[in-house]
């Protein structure tokens, strides 16, 4: 008899990504002549500037350029990270010892919690927030605690909420802002307050900052607060900035210390980016105002303006103050929840949106509408779900 195979227990702590799961089914629908349109996902449609796409044919076409490159990143990359870290936060990073180049933010999360989070320990994670705050939290064997983010509260943390729980064995504490999926903007008081819970209590508090050019006239950064760099981290990720989501390029920052305890994570994983990639991402950090004003207000204003219409069709309630590339709303009364909801809009509109469930327990009567579409995509949907619901 042949000893059955079984995978590893951790699996039993996660599910499959939501996405990875209803693709499928998007992808069948469209098999069957439906033609969905998606305005689900936060992946960029637009290209990368021009000059980033040059720099990478250029070292592409160099004959030594195709060697393993050292996991801390190139000397350039380092630099131009650090330079726009200056340019747009005002924040001094030295690139050599303060900086460290990732594979996108989501490997961070991995190398961040393999650095500072033993089997056991606790971190905070954001209630709604990103899915891999918890997924990867579990799948490395922390206790994953949950902290309120309330409409009314502008869905920021509620400091007073948080002092009054157990903080023992706490060692992260994951932030979001821009918030994704709630819109909530990045507020200076708000840096201010985590930094100083994070020096009174111990806990490394890392900010996970993606979206601070998308509708957003005025970035901020945590590191932007004094003394946030000795007990902090902060990631910022290409994908969403520089419309680069394929390239999987990122960085975190903070103090000496605690990047070389990721870097010494990360080197037993990977063996550095290629170094087209690393030198067009340093020529990508250098885009001119105008074009993150064109790419990142403009662009994104336009399908703002459309997703807005399509909120109030729905009978959904948002907040007009809100960033970032995706546009959230409160379901009506009459529905049980956010699903319930969504799932008409796909079967009957033939538009994919995101339930708000996936982002935790406090998004269950919300909707998420993506701003990753062509304009006449989201001008088309807009139109489907007018057929639907405008009765």
């Amino acid at each position: 008899m042949k000893k059955e195979i079984k995978a590893a227990a951790r699996l039993q702590q996660v599910t499959e990504y939501y996405f990875s799961r209803k693709l499928k089914e998007v992808a069948s629908l469209n098999a069957q002549g439906k033609d969905i349109i998606s305005l689900a996902i936060g992946s960029p449609d637009m290209p990368p500037s021009e000059q980033t796409v040059e720099k990478l044919c250029e070292v592409a076409r160099n004959p030594n350029a195709h060697g393993y490159q050292p996991t801390m990143g190139t000397p350039e990359l380092r630099q131009a990270m650090a330079d726009f870290y200056l340019r747009w936060y005002g924040v001094e990073l030295n690139p050599q010892t303060e900086i460290q180049p990732l594979i996108g933010s989501k490997e961070g999360i991995l190398h961040t919690t393999l650095a500072f989070v033993n089997p056991g320990e606790k971190v905070l994670v954001p209630n709604p927030g990103y899915p891999t705050y918890t997924s990867l939290s579990k799948i490395l064997g922390a206790e994953v605690v949950n902290y309120d983010l309330l409409e009314n509260n502008g869905w920021q943390p509620d400091f007073d909420a948080l002092e009054q729980m157990n903080l023992d064995d706490v060692r992260l504490m994951w932030t979001n802002y821009p918030n994704m999926p709630t819109g909530g903007a990045a507020r200076k008081e708000t840096y201010e307050r985590l930094v100083r819970f994070a020096q009174d209590h111990g806990i490394v508090v890392v900010n996970d900052n993606p979206y601070s050019f998308i509708l957003n006239e005025h970035p901020l950064s945590l590191l932007q607060v004094d003394g946030a760099k000795d007990c902090c981290i902060e990631f910022n990720s290409m994908s969403k900035s520089h419309n680069m989501p394929g390239w999987r390029v990122g960085l975190c920052a903070s103090n000496a210390q605690f990047i070389q305890w990721i870097l010494k994570i990360k080197s037993n994983i990977d063996s550095g980016t290629f170094r087209g990639i690393q030198l067009a991402a340093a020529e990508a950090y250098r885009n001119s105002g105008e074009w993150h004003r064109e790419a990142n207000i403009n662009t994104y204003r336009r399908r703002r303006n459309m997703a807005e219409d399509i909120m109030r069709i729905l009978g959904c309630e948002f907040d007009p103050q809100q960033v970032g590339m995706f546009l959230w709303g409160k379901i009506p009364a009459q529905y049980d929840d956010a699903e319930q909801l969504t799932e008409r809009v796909l079967h009957e509109a033939r538009v994919f949106i995101t339930p708000g469930f996936i982002f935790g327990s406090n998004g269950e009567r919300y909707i998420r509408i993506s701003l990753c579409a062509k304009d006449e995509k989201i001008a088309e949907a807009l139109e489907r779900i007018k057929k639907v619901f405008a009765q």
